[in-house]
């Protein structure tokens, strides 16, 4: 559930550990008096003052810069103080405990406590306050942790430009029309006795033509969003020796994995996130699949298999050294049928051919023939890894996103298309029409918080940082 949004919040705001600069953060209403206690003097409204900041008996804690954001002028709306001083954890915490402290001291002029009810901030509390306040919408809000986690360049870009209101935007022209759509058929409604048809006369079905294509865009940019925020899961699976380890190594550009000729060296999973023109790919290299009587490498072999059963995508390795060996062929035959059987129909099984730098001549395989040790057909696997993903080029202008959004989005056009259905048949079904519009406006607005519920906020704001 929602935190309690009337107390006063103070924390750290910036990364735990030590750093040259550490920001503590307060929000809450009228924060003169505490900023009295803490500094000894008033500050400018939007100046950075270098002072001391002191403690109960006016010993400098630390010396550094305090700001003072006056409501509603300020990121949640509140006032709010920041105190920037040195970045080591012993010095902000006892920024902190100052600013409890003297909350609850006794205001020399008014005999009450200078800040009644200041707590420590829940985490995101201070972006939810934010967005209760009127100066984000929930699509912008949830854009600030997508900034801070975001595991590549491509995918940062697009969440500032979530967090400026891309999205949110897209969203709002979306609703504008719908609301317009709605009238209409409201209209139709209210006044069935005259003459003039609003429907036919203000081409609703051509304003619903033009709501589903826009929409269809604006899914589009969605997906590939939410793919660069969550990017997808690729397994690599194969018998021992075939260069799980070694193309591992080659995807990422760096010796992660262990490599031997010895079969089944690797015993466990060895994970890694790489990017492939922004979208992130969270590869696994996997125990070799065989039967062994040695315990550690049979709860490798088990592990690989529940790694294969959360994949987006197989990359099921063969060896083209020995791929006209008849055992071998028949091992790699009871590895894919293990892989059919495990993995749903949608989920992609890619077979790569490696070691192509061990063999005498080119050879013709289907699938991709590469090899990990030169670099040889690497380029092909990661596009065919792209085009796996679903990633296409699109211009600039990509925002990040969410699967509850896309999800929300899919609801959207789902209400839209039964709302087509019921503006064909007209008289008889105008109140189911107006009902797949108002489902369908309800979704949108979940996406941007105009329409959520209490439990759905807490649990958006809950997974943020302490500190936003």
């Amino acid at each position: 559930m929602l935190a309690r949004t009337s107390d006063p919040i103070v924390a750290v705001a910036t990364a735990p550990g030590r750093g040259a600069v550490g920001i503590v953060r307060v929000s809450g209403q009228d924060l003169a008096p505490l900023i009295d206690a803490l500094c000894a003097r008033p500050l400018k409204p939007r100046e950075a003052t270098y002072l001391p900041f002191r403690d109960a008996a006016s010993e400098p804690i630390d010396h550094g810069l305090a700001i003072h954001f006056p409501s509603p002028n300020s990121f949640t709306g509140e006032d709010v103080l920041e105190l920037q001083a040195h970045g080591g954890a012993v010095v902000l915490q006892l920024l902190v405990a100052r600013c409890l402290e003297a909350a609850a001291e006794p205001d020399p002029g008014t005999g009450r406590a200078r800040l009644p009810g200041l707590r420590v901030a829940e985490p995101g509390e201070f972006s939810q306050r934010a967005f209760l306040n009127g100066k984000i919408d929930l699509a912008q809000a949830e854009a600030i942790a997508d900034l801070i986690d975001a595991s590549t360049e491509a995918a940062a870009r697009s969440a500032g430009r979530s967090l400026a209101g891309a999205f949110s935007r897209e969203i709002h022209t979306l609703r504008d029309a719908l609301i317009q759509l709605r009238m209409l058929v409201e209209a139709t409604l209210d006044f069935p006795e005259e003459e003039i048809d609003f429907l036919q006369k203000a081409d609703a079905t051509g304003q619903l033509v033009s709501l589903q294509r826009q929409l269809g865009a604006v899914q589009q940019r969605a997906r590939l969003g939410a793919l660069l925020r969550e990017g997808i899961k690729v397994v690599i699976a194969g018998q021992p020796n075939a260069g799980k380890s070694s193309l591992l190594n080659a995807l990422a550009g760096a010796e992660l994995a262990i490599v031997s000729a010895v079969a089944g060296t690797t015993r466990d999973v060895v994970s890694q996130t790489i990017q492939i023109h922004g979208v992130p790919l969270h590869v696994a290299d996997t125990a070799g699949l065989r039967d062994s009587n040695d315990e550690v490498e049979q709860i490798g072999v088990a592990r690989a298999w529940d790694q294969i059963e959360g994949a987006d995508a197989v990359l099921f390795l063969h060896d083209l050294t020995r791929a006209d060996n008849a055992d071998y062929a028949a091992a790699d035959a009871v590895i894919l049928q293990g892989l059919r059987e495990k993995l749903p129909a949608a989920v992609p099984v890619l077979d790569i051919w490696n070691k192509q730098d061990a063999i005498a001549s080119s050879t013709t395989r289907a699938g991709i023939v590469l090899s990990a040790k030169t670099g040889a057909g690497i380029e092909a696997l990661r596009d065919e890894l792209l085009a796996v993903a679903g990633w296409q080029a699109v211009p600039e202008g990509v925002y990040l996103a969410r699967a509850r959004h896309v999800q929300a989005l899919a609801r959207v056009g789902e209400h839209l298309g039964i709302a087509a259905m019921h503006l064909a048949a007209r008289a008889q079904s105008l109140d189911l029409l107006a009902e797949e519009l108002r489902l369908a406006q309800n979704a949108l607005n979940e996406i941007t918080g105009e329409f959520g519920s209490d439990d759905l906020l807490g649990v958006i704001f809950s997974r943020f940082c302490i500190g936003k």
